[in-house]
């Protein structure tokens, strides 16, 4: 399972009134990943986790199975989207520089650039799952809190310290933190529902 692992490569304060609005409801799961999906295919799979505003003048990138990064198409608005490779389904990601850095500094397992804005990324057909504790967990423990979570936005925030007034707790309704102190702690905010847990 790579999903976030390899990239949480990663969202506005909007709300999920205006999102889902703009998105027409919950967007469905990404469809599987064939490995012959076209490359038309792929840049709608990539887009389909922004806005429809953010997406069209996003550049939009593919990543294998070994995390090596692919250009589909440039972009004209400073926003990336791009498919995340996640087992049989692939999960995608739109971000803005600020996320940007941050994910090359996850990949390389490194201290991200403090973001000197707030920084944005959707995920707007949500994830297979991810350690709410652990950035480099791969699948699910007794104590690594898995979470496998809806459509959502992410936010990195210039002050660290503001993280604190935010609950750990992604079960509690609204946004909450994940990766809370470690240095990629950031504020996940969910535009649907939470899945039941088993």
């Amino acid at each position: 399972m790579m999903t976030r692992t390899i990239f949480l490569a990663a969202i506005v304060m909007a709300s999920s009134v205006a999102i889902g609005a703009q998105q027409g409801g919950a967007a469905p799961k990404p469809p599987a990943r064939p490995a012959a999906m076209t490359d038309a295919a792929k840049i709608r799979l990539a887009t389909s986790a922004a806005p429809a505003d953010v997406a069209k003048g996003a550049a939009v990138m593919d990543m294998d199975e070994k995390g090596t990064m692919k250009p589909l198409r440039p972009g004209t608005n400073g926003w990336m989207c791009m498919i995340i490779p996640a087992g049989s389904e692939a999960e995608a990601m739109c971000m803005d520089k600020a996320w940007s850095g941050w994910a090359d500094a996850y990949m390389s397992k490194k201290t991200p650039p403090t973001p000197k804005s707030v920084g944005v990324a959707y995920m707007l057909r949500g994830d297979h799952g991810a350690s709410n504790t652990d950035p480099y967990a791969t699948g699910p423990t007794a104590t690594n809190q898995w979470v496998v979570s809806p459509s959502h936005i992410m936010l990195l925030l210039p002050d660290a310290k503001s993280l604190d007034a935010l609950p750990t707790d992604p079960r509690t309704g609204g946004p909450w933190v994940m990766w809370k102190g470690t240095p990629y702690a950031h504020v996940m905010v969910p535009t649907a529902a939470m899945p039941a847990t088993k």
